[in-house]
């Protein structure tokens, strides 16, 4: 079903997605295009019910006022201005209301009582759509797409073996890095549930071998980042008749990457896809999904709610945990200490209250008393916190009960440690990971 459309023009605002999110909670899609959208642009975009003119403190651009093109104001498609942001339009605003309320008061008077726009955005509709989507861009050719686990890449491998079944092929990389459970768990639901043609490819010890002595983080994630591309176009390469390659790529992937009219808040790997020689066409189906949305998707899908709602995970995995040059026994210290902490927080009911919480294990020990014996072994930092977009974040004041008792556990189940440390700090002035 072809789903009615509110087309938000990017007119220098920093309240684009924010106002994203909001006519896509009243049930009617929306996306953000560039201020200068062409008549050929607008014409290719599908049943466009309303466009919102939304300007904001970045609306000049190099000394000049970006405006949008003769062809949005001559549409004759309903026009709702924001910050003085037009010539003319059939509603105007100075400003966003703050109180979100009244900013979705506005929204939902233009939405349906000025655009007559349908509130037909749903999970299913999408689903429904894009496999029809992939099913036409794909035809019966095949795919490949790199599994890590995650929250994004597990979402389109689910989409992608419902609507091309087994013309898709997975590639799992363990480099070591991943949390306890974690490959067996991708095994399992795709392989063993859902039928998929899964590669496992074990690269713990190439990987491991490769980060052995490096202490610097930036040079780690370079590692990791740079082998993890070696090794999936080594698998690649063994495969025949390959001509698309998934991807994981979400809204805000694109939208982080820059605008005409926002800087850049950090590059992402999968916009723009991997290396060219590869030389495969993207498929990338919830490229315009906000997280929360591909969650969603996920659970209309199927996915176990212990893949969907997936703690963040930084790329690097636990190589940026395991503080300073990586080694084995350290690092298996780190994947059992967070294994508990997950255990213990999920047993706490704190599971998808805490945004993130994890375990540390840095380079370096203290001295203690095991069995009456000293003993010189390293310690175990736990953070936990709660944000809203990453930018800050704030530390959750856990009960003393649950963390003695996970410091029990810790001390008492995990080889080679022997404190437990509660970092109390916020961002800023740290950040949420220590690497």
């Amino acid at each position: 079903m072809q789903q009615d459309m509110i087309v938000i023009l990017d007119l220098g605002s920093e309240q684009n997605t924010l106002i994203a999110r909001d006519i896509r909670a009243l049930g009617v899609y929306t996306e953000i295009q560039p201020h200068d959208l062409t008549a050929e642009q607008l014409s290719a975009l599908p049943n466009v019910r309303g466009i919102v003119l939304n300007g904001g403190v970045n609306r000049v651009v190099d000394g000049v006022a970006i405006d949008a093109s003769d062809a949005v104001y001559n549409s004759g498609i309903p026009l709702l201005a924001v910050d003085h942001a037009a010539k003319k339009a059939d509603r105007t605003l100075p400003a966003w209301p703050r109180d979100e309320a009244a900013r979705r008061d506005a929204l939902r008077e233009f939405v349906f009582d000025v655009c007559k726009a349908q509130a037909n955005w749903n999970m299913d509709n999408f689903i429904a759509d894009q496999i029809e989507l992939i099913r036409r861009q794909v035809g019966d050719k095949k795919v490949l797409l790199a599994l890590s686990g995650g929250v994004d890449s597990s979402v389109v491998a689910a989409l992608l073996i419902r609507a091309i079944g087994d013309q898709l092929t997975c590639v799992h990389v363990n480099h070591g890095l991943l949390r306890k459970g974690e490959p067996e768990q991708v095994v399992e639901v795709f392989r063993n549930q859902l039928g998929a043609n899964l590669i496992y490819v074990d690269a713990v010890d190439r990987f491991l071998d490769k980060l052995a002595g490096v202490a610097d983080p930036e040079q780690k994630r370079k590692i990791i980042g740079a082998e993890f591309i070696r090794v999936f176009e080594e698998e690649a390469r063994k495969l025949n008749g390959i001509e698309f390659l998934g991807q994981g790529t979400i809204y805000p992937d694109i939208v982080e990457s820059g605008t005409k009219t926002a800087k850049m808040v950090k590059s992402h790997h999968n916009v723009g896809g991997l290396p060219e020689d590869l030389q495969f066409e993207l498929v990338e189906p919830l490229k315009m999904l906000f997280k929360d949305e591909v969650r969603a998707c996920g659970v209309a899908l199927g996915l176990p709610d212990s893949m969907v709602y997936r703690q963040p995970f930084p790329g690097p995995g636990l190589g940026v945990r395991c503080l300073g040059a990586i080694t084995r026994d350290r690092l298996e210290a780190v994947r059992e200490a967070d294994a508990i902490l997950r255990e213990e927080f999920d047993r706490a009911g704190l599971r998808g209250k805490v945004w993130q919480y994890f375990t540390i294990v840095p380079d370096f020990k203290s001295t203690g008393v095991r069995n009456n014996a000293r003993s010189f072994e390293w310690p175990v930092i736990l953070r936990a916190v709660n944000t809203v977009d990453a930018m800050t974040a704030t530390i959750e004041q856990l009960d003393w009960p649950v963390l003695l008792r996970i410091t029990d556990r810790i001390l008492n189940e995990v080889k080679g440690v022997n404190r437990v440390l509660y970092d109390l700090t916020p961002k800023p002035v740290g950040t949420i990971e220590w690497e």
